[in-house]
């Protein structure tokens, strides 16, 4: 993997790509192309994710086993969405990004969409869901202390990222069913989506609560012996 030297340069990918570049081409992908090519986008989406991934890998070893955890934990987001009605991939993301750091919460968001649609198939949502997953676990990676240390607050977070994500993918029903931003509609489209809405933010507080100790010491662990 080629490992991005120059620290100025790191600093502004590191910086741009979560949130600028990755939700512009998001918005040229659905909106120019009219929801064609969107395999293409969403690979493309892949590569700009680990891109940001890059911006990080300094060392070998380090950058090494960091992938190889980043694997992990996105095969293990692969195999919660597999879970019904109430899935775990949200607080995976979330415990892998404030233990890990922004990139990797990033990646794991990004690529578990990308991946698991696989097996769920492919479409113009894709690159929306790698978006709303990639910001969830680059927003946890950024306020990863005070998540790690106060229960309630990282509840409350894997709630309000059940409600982001079911809000963001709300504009990828709008922009499919109207061809265009239609607030009108996605007011209508929030509110029929209430029950998703409400599962998801269900999920964010039920599998962190559950999975927080289990997970958060394994990573701990691995973050420390391995310096990752």
């Amino acid at each position: 993997m080629v490992i991005i030297r120059n620290e100025k340069f790191r600093h502004f990918l590191k910086k741009s790509i979560p949130v600028i570049g990755f939700p512009a081409f998001v918005l040229i992908g659905s909106t120019a192309l009219n929801g064609k090519y969107h395999l293409a986008i969403s690979f493309l989406g892949a590569i700009v994710a680990l891109l940001l991934f890059v911006t990080d890998f300094e060392r070998k070893t380090t950058g090494t086993r960091r992938i190889v955890i980043v694997s992990v934990m996105t095969a293990m987001c692969f195999v919660g969405r597999l879970i019904p009605v109430l899935k775990p991939i949200t607080a995976m993301i979330i415990l892998t990004a404030i233990y890990l750091g922004s990139e990797s919460g990033f990646l794991v968001g990004a690529l578990s969409a990308v991946l698991s649609n696989f097996y769920f198939g492919q479409g113009p949502w894709t690159i929306f869901q790698m978006l709303a997953w990639g910001m969830i676990g680059y927003i946890a990676g950024m306020f990863a202390e005070p998540l790690r240390q106060n229960r309630i607050l990282l509840l409350t977070y894997g709630a309000v990222a059940g409600i982001a994500y079911s809000f963001i993918m709300d504009v990828w029903t709008v922009l499919w069913y109207n061809k265009g931003m239609d607030w009108g509609l996605y007011r209508s489209a929030l509110v029929t989506a209430i029950p998703y809405t409400v599962s998801y933010a269900l999920s964010g507080i039920i599998f962190l609560g559950l999975l927080v100790k289990p997970f958060g010491e394994k990573l701990g662990r691995i973050k420390i012996k391995y310096g990752v």
